[in-house]
């Protein structure tokens, strides 16, 4: 009973493993994240100059992430102009 169980733990400890290894983290560039940032920042720019903790003009942390995103999953590439519209 003891063996069984020892045996089930191990397994599943493989599975997890070998399923975790299945799906590689895909890193971004640094040009990318830097050419990102920059486009984050001109599509919300900042309620005070220079006081990144004051928040965001427009749009909301969510929706900054959001369009960061995009941009990563577009290479940096966005058609938009620069607005804040990430959908």
């Amino acid at each position: 009973m003891v063996n069984e169980r020892l045996v089930l733990a191990c397994a599943a400890l493989l599975l997890i493993a070998v399923g975790s290894m299945a799906t590689p983290a895909s890193a971004i560039t640094v040009e990318v994240a830097k050419a990102c940032h920059v486009l984050t920042d001109k599509a919300f720019p900042p309620r005070q100059a220079g006081n990144p903790a004051a928040g965001s003009a427009k749009g909301s942390a969510q929706e900054q992430r959001a369009y960061f995103s995009k941009c990563v999953a577009n290479e940096g590439k966005m058609n938009d102009g620069g607005t804040k519209e990430a959908k």
